[in-house]
C-alpha cells in the first residue's frame, strides 16, 4: 500500500520548470516536488548510459521524498533513461510507483495538428541523436515524416539571458533554416526540450507563413490530468495542499535567481546531494 506524497517532477536543469509551470496552472490543487540535478546539467550531450544513471539516482530521491508518481520533464532522460526504468527498475523497485516522460504525451497529440504530415523537431544533440520522437510519433501515426534539428546554443542563451538580445537571432535562424531545408514541407516544428519555450516568440517571429512551432508544457499538463483520471488509485495517493517544495544539486541562491527566468517569482530551494 503507498503513503500519499507529492506529485515529483524532475529535470537535469531549470527547463523543466517550464512544464512545472503548466502542470500548476492545470492541477494548482496538488503538492509537487521539483528537482533539478543542476551540478552535472547539461544531460544533452551525455551518453544514454550516463543519463539513465543520473535520471534513476533523481528517481530514487524523488521516490524516498514520498513521490509515488514521477514525471520526467526533460526531454534527454525522457529518451534515454525512461524506458529501461519503466521497465527494467521499476518491478524491483516498486511496481505501483510510475514514472512517466515528455516525448509520448507530445506525440500522442502531433497527428491532429500537422496538415502537411512533415513535422520537425528541435532538441538537444542527444534527444536527436536518439530519434525517439520519430520514433514515437511514427508508432501512432506511420505517416507523419519527422525530421530533426539539433540546437546546442539554445539552452546556454536561454539560462545566459541572451534569449531577447540579437546574438540569439544569428542561432536560432540558422537551426531553423536548417531543419526547413532538410524538409521544405515541414509546417510543425515541435521544441523538444523544455527550455525552448523560453525562446518561442523569437523563434515564431522568424517562422514564414504556414508554419507552427508547439511547446510542449500545456500537452503535457493536459496527458498527466487525464492519467491521473483513468488511474483514480494514483490520484488518491497524490497530496493535495497546493504546495511546491524545489531542490538542486547545485547552489540554492543560484537555482531561485535562474528560475526567476521561467516562473516569474521567488522561490525558496534546497540543496540535496545525488548518488
Amino acid at each position: 500500500m503507498l503513503k500519499v506524497g507529492p506529485i515529483g517532477v524532475f529535470d537535469s536543469g531549470y527547463g523543466g520548470l517550464t512544464i512545472l509551470s503548466e502542470i500548476q496552472s492545470l492541477m494548482p490543487e496538488y503538492d509537487y516536488c521539483y528537482l533539478g540535478d543542476n551540478s552535472r546539467a547539461p544531460y544533452g550531450s551525455r551518453s544514454f548510459d550516463v543519463v539513465y544513471e543520473f535520471t534513476k539516482q533523481a528517481v530514487l530521491s524523488l521516490f524516498d521524498m514520498g513521490c509515488n508518481l514521477v514525471i520526467l520533464a526533460c526531454n534527454t532522460a525522457s529518451a534515454k533513461a525512461l524506458r529501461t526504468i519503466q521497465q527494467k527498475d521499476l518491478p524491483h523497485i516498486d511496481p505501483d510507483k510510475r514514472v512517466l516522460g515528455v516525448i509520448r504525451p507530445t506525440a500522442e497529440i502531433i497527428g491532429p495538428i500537422t496538415q502537411s504530415r512533415h513535422v520537425g523537431i528541435l532538441g538537444t544533440t542527444g534527444t536527436i541523436q536518439s530519434e525517439s520522437y520519430s520514433i514515437e510519433i511514427n508508432k501512432l501515426f506511420p505517416d507523419i515524416k519527422v525530421s530533426g534539428e539539433a540546437c546546442p546554443m539554445w539552452v546556454p542563451l536561454v539560462e545566459n539571458r541572451e534569449y531577447e538580445n540579437e546574438g540569439a537571432d544569428y542561432f536560432i535562424k540558422k537551426n531553423l533554416s536548417n531543419i526547413l531545408s532538410k524538409d521544405p514541407q515541414i509546417d510543425t516544428l515541435i521544441l523538444g526540450c523544455t527550455h525552448y519555450p523560453i525562446l518561442l516568440n523569437k523563434i515564431k517571429s522568424f517562422l514564414p507563413d504556414g508554419v507552427t512551432a508547439i511547446a510542449q508544457g500545456e500537452y503535457i499538463a493536459r496527458s498527466l490530468q487525464d492519467y491521473l483520471h483513468r488511474h483514480p488509485e494514483m490520484d488518491k495517493v497524490c497530496t493535495k495542499g497546493s504546495v511546491t517544495k524545489y531542490y538542486t544539486t547545485e547552489s540554492p541562491q543560484k537555482f531561485s535567481e535562474a528560475a526567476t527566468i521561467f516562473l516569474n517569482k521567488d522561490i525558496e530551494v534546497n540543496r540535496i546531494t545525488l548518488e
